[in-house]
């Protein structure tokens, strides 16, 4: 029989010990500090899920041990009283001396001392609306059972009153409600993928998409993709910095060449293929192919490009370089991240496809340099036309993925297959002949002192960054990089904790901007280094590096 009905307000003891134990522990450190909000949602999450697991286990037990359920008395109410009290204290102080540790590593001001005070609201509101959702959903099922037990009996309706309640959220969260969802964010971010952002003005330079000169119309590139071709340096401001470098190299001289900015955006053409296509022959117009390097940029997001690695790329190269991007979405990066995924990955084939079919039609000795770049969903995209290390070396001069997602396959494999001794946050894969590691492109990569010919493929990751190490598998097995020493970025402290660490990491991938630079998901300005590495730029030093870092940061 069914148990008896209560009030959507009722509260079960196991449940209350379960959302208290794993409440409490959801305020142990993880990646990034978290305000004060953040983390009391947190806890509210893994609380519900506390009570959730609380109950089941006492279901389970009684059903061993074949005795009904009893109400707990009075006395076992005062004594978790006694114990929630201690525990919320305790978690209290001890996240916020966390969190303060955290903030210190990162450079970062404290919250103030009302942090304290919200997260308690938060905490309990959160839990309360979910566990409430849980009950509002075991009472549909009770409803859908007694329905049907009129005419198939007790056993068979509760079977297939649970697949049809199933059948139902499954419809409503990844049919109609997904589906509606996505439709209304479609239509609020593509009106703003009309809107020109303030301080933006068409191009005029012939070898930028957008221009009089372009076969791409302006008002068709996307808010992003004007945002690309009416920014970065131009040939003068390339031409002031290569005369303050050491002579010799590709970035020296007094005079440097315009670059080449050729973007497609989704109302340049009709389809993925079609911009595509499109987008090579402005880069053919424009003189993209008569350049010494070719960087073939895959987007994140709403059509967006990391500006200073672009920037890096040009004026280490004296300006004799030419990029070429498309865009395959209206949603801003954390959408796309979630929904976008395939889109991201079609774009980085059909891009570079299209690029290289031209490319590999001239003659060997008349091609440019050609490079691969690609940054959080976009790394992904450009991993896509390729099929591992030796494609990668193959058919291009370089390549730089940066805070690669964990679903990335070609990054996925180099990590599993590191060489034995080796960490998941900084592994070596086959003696980095060809694939290369760093979680500071400042630093010496390693492997030190091992030959590093040929095309360099380079991955620059954080330690602290949630879009690297986030996976479903936090939920119940412990990742690598929480059995290995921390990075520099990430506290001692943090430990690997069922159910608790994965609703920790999914709440800091919402935080991953939100941290200076150098941590988290923020690398601007560390493609600097990356890119004088990967190009083997003469006489780089750490001055030039902080020269080039102070300027790149005006493109931003």
């Amino acid at each position: 029989m069914l148990a008896p009905r209560r009030s959507l307000l009722y509260c079960a003891l196991p449940g209350a010990y379960g959302a208290l134990l794993l409440g409490c522990l959801a305020f142990t450190p993880s990646l990034l500090p978290r305000p004060a909000v953040f983390q009391g949602m947190v806890a509210g999450v893994t609380s519900a899920i506390g009570y959730g697991v609380g109950v089941l286990a006492a279901y389970v037990w009684r059903e061993l041990v074949e005795r009904e359920a009893r109400e707990p008395s009075r006395r076992s109410w005062a004594v978790f009283a006694g114990v929630a009290t201690v525990g919320v204290v305790a978690s209290l102080v001890l996240g916020w001396r966390w969190q303060h540790e955290v903030r210190t590593l990162m450079g970062m001001p404290d919250e103030p001392w009302p942090w304290l005070l919200v997260i308690p609201f938060v905490w309990g509101l959160v839990t309360l609306l979910l566990v409430m959702l849980g009950r509002a959903t075991v009472w549909v099922y009770r409803r859908l059972v007694r329905l049907l037990d009129r005419a198939l009996g007790e056993r068979a309706a509760k079977v297939i009153g649970l697949a049809v309640l199933v059948g139902l959220l499954v419809a409503a969260v990844d049919g109609v409600l997904f589906e509606r969802l996505r439709a209304g964010a479609d239509d609020v971010f593509s009106y703003r993928n009309l809107l020109t952002p303030d301080g933006i003005t068409r191009p005029v330079e012939r070898e930028r998409s957008g221009s009089d000169a372009s076969l791409i119309a302006w008002d068709t590139l996307g808010r992003e993709g004007q945002v690309f071709v009416a920014s970065g340096p131009r040939a003068a401001d390339i031409a002031s910095y290569t005369v303050g470098r050491a002579t010799g190299g590709a970035a020296t001289g007094r005079t440097a060449a315009e670059p080449v900015r050729v973007f497609a955006g989704l109302a340049s053409a009709g389809d993925v293929t079609d911009r595509a296509a499109l987008v090579v022959d402005d880069l053919v117009r424009a003189g993209g192919f008569e350049r010494s390097r070719l960087l073939v940029t895959t987007t994140t997001g709403s059509g967006w490009v990391e500006p200073t690695s672009v920037a890096a790329f040009e004026y280490l190269g004296g300006g004799d370089t030419a990029t070429v991007a498309l865009q395959y979405s209206s949603f801003p990066s954390w959408i796309s991240y979630l929904v976008d995924q395939e889109q991201a990955r079609d774009a980085g084939r059909e891009l570079f496809d299209a690029v290289y079919a031209r490319w590999s039609a001239m003659p060997a000795d008349a091609r440019p340099e050609l490079y691969v770049f690609g940054e959080s969903l976009g790394s992904f995209g450009a991993e896509a036309a390729f099929s591992g290390a030796y494609d990668l070396a193959n058919r291009t001069s370089g390549a730089l993925f940066v805070g690669p997602p964990s679903f990335n396959p070609l990054w996925g494999r180099f990590v599993r297959d590191r060489e034995a001794g080796t960490t998941e946050i900084l592994p070596q894969y086959r003696d980095g002949a060809r694939v290369r590691f760093a979680r500071r492109a400042s630093d010496p990569v390693p492997p030190k002192g091992q030959p590093w010919d040929g095309p360099r493929i380079l991955y620059l990751q954080h330690a602290s960054d949630p879009i690297v190490w986030w996976n479903q598998a936090l939920l119940l097995t412990r990742p690598d990089w929480l059995g290995e020493e921390r990075g520099p970025d990430v506290l001692d402290s943090v430990r690997w904790i069922p159910l608790v660490t994965f609703w920790q990491v999914t709440a800091d991938m919402a935080l991953g901007t939100k941290v200076p630079a150098g941590h988290g998901h923020v690398y601007a300005g560390e493609h600097v280094d990356a890119w004088a590495t990967i190009l083997r730029t003469p006489g780089w030093t750490p001055e030039e590096s902080r020269r080039l870092r102070a300027l790149v940061a005006t493109t931003e």
